[in-house]
């Protein structure tokens, strides 16, 4: 199974976190079978950014972004070449690391 490492996230994950999921599983899945309980307002319909995170290493691992991914990632807080919405992210057989930007375009929290 590959192992996702999270950098530490002062709300997310202040410690970071490394946690493991299986292949085939999104990004955001992982996060949130593992307590790690991202922004996903549009429940993972890839309708916002919310769950937006910038993976550090592995990125070429992951399936390839969708134009409807890229057009919303376009309007992500902190956007950078390799962010993708975690939603959409999906393991492979290789490990990733991750970073959850300190901030998104979201004005008020969801609680999940």
């Amino acid at each position: 199974m590959p192992t996702i490492k999270i950098f530490p996230h002062p709300e997310y994950c202040p410690q970071g976190a490394e946690i493991t999921a299986p292949a085939g599983t999104s990004i955001c899945e992982a996060l949130l079978d593992n307590h790690i309980n991202i922004e996903h307002a549009c429940e993972m319909s890839c309708a916002c950014t919310t769950c937006h995170v910038i993976v550090r290493r592995g990125f070429n691992s992951l399936n390839e972004a969708e134009e409807g991914e890229e057009d919303l990632l376009d309007r992500a807080w902190g956007l950078e070449p390799q962010s993708r919405l975690s939603c959409q992210a999906i393991l492979a057989q290789e490990d990733v690391t991750i970073e959850i930007p300190k901030y998104s375009i979201n004005h008020a929290k969801e609680n999940h």
